[in-house]
């Protein structure tokens, strides 16, 4: 089956999420702009305008009520996901790269960028306050004065937050006192993505230093590693395989210098027991720098530097496939 091309952005891709039920995707990028597409037939449901800035970040809540976006005009957004509505802004003193809706959907965390003379902080916000949203208060502020977070994702039951740095760590932080739970130093190098499975049990990481890892979510014990030789800008866990989807390719700034069959812009499919590569899809046109499973496992989709999302459906003999040890 021909994959559906998403066009809707002039800019690189930054990250594309699906809803809980899987029947819309939500993509963002380095132009401002935060389109929702039909995942069944690639139609554009409609946009949120607000921002002025690169958006690096969206999140959607378990019932698809409201949709929260980051971006480097120092601001967070939550939005009504239907109308497109603008429900609070909170604004910042730096870019805000990561955010997310805890299970319940009534807590949010978003992270901003060490720039400008400003330290990089973790905030949460409580939905049901509207005077920490009136008063721009989050409930709880952690500075992170050694590493910037790069990526974060929320723990099972909304309890913490495990995040990525740039320097390779992953730190849990409690949503509730603040305080560093567990630590993790497996990377070497910034890790750029973080993305865990269907039940929250584990989480999946991408990083530059080629390789991306599987860790339990809760002890932040290593499981497994996914080595490629190019840098991984993201990874994704299959809902219904033992399979993981990385997406990557050397900097963008470097592309103009290889062709498009040197620079390893495929996605790269893994057995996620024995770590070994499978399967690759071509398409991109240039790095991918995000990728994503249809909640119900049987597409994935990817977002590009070239600026458009693809959605891949499977064929048949995708399920059927097994890998012999």
């Amino acid at each position: 089956m021909k994959p559906i091309l998403l066009q809707g952005h002039e800019r690189s891709i930054t990250q594309i999420k699906y809803n809980r039920e899987g029947d819309l995707l939500f993509s963002v990028a380095k132009d401002t702009v935060t389109n929702v597409w039909y995942s069944v037939n690639g139609e554009r449901l409609g946009t949120y305008n607000g921002h002025t800035g690169a958006v690096w970040c969206v999140d959607c809540d378990w019932d698809t009520k409201n949709v929260l976006t980051g971006s480097a005009d120092n601001s967070c957004r939550l939005w009504d996901c239907q109308t497109g509505k603008q429900l609070a802004l909170f604004n910042t003193n730096s870019a805000v790269r990561t955010c997310g809706f805890d299970f319940s959907g009534n807590i949010i965390m978003f992270s901003t960028d060490k720039q400008m003379g400003y330290q990089c902080f973790l905030n949460f916000f409580d939905l049901r306050d509207p005077q920490q949203i009136e008063d721009n208060q989050p409930y709880q502020t952690i500075p992170c004065t050694d590493h910037k977070i790069t990526s974060a994702v929320w723990g099972p039951l909304g309890e913490f937050v495990n995040a990525g740095h740039e320097n390779g760590e992953i730190n849990q932080f409690s949503a509730k006192s603040g305080e560093i739970l567990n630590k993790a130093k497996e990377h070497t190098k910034h890790i750029n993505d973080m993305q865990t499975s269907v039940d929250l049990t584990m989480f999946v990481t991408a990083s530059k230093d080629n390789t991306a890892k599987l860790f339990d979510s809760t002890s932040l014990n290593h499981i497994k590693t996914f080595k490629t030789e190019r840098p991984v800008n993201s990874a994704a866990i299959s809902p219904i395989m033992d399979h993981v989807v990385m997406g990557g390719g050397q900097e963008a700034m470097e592309v103009t210098t290889t062709s498009t069959r040197i620079g390893k812009f495929e996605a790269r499919f893994f057995h996620a027991a024995y770590e070994e590569e499978f399967g690759r899809v071509k398409g991109h046109f240039g790095p991918i720098n995000c990728v994503a499973f249809h909640p119900d496992g049987k597409s994935y989709s990817s977002g590009g530097e070239d600026g458009y999302v693809r959605i891949h459906h499977f064929d048949p003999h995708y399920f059927d496939f097994e890998l012999e040890a």
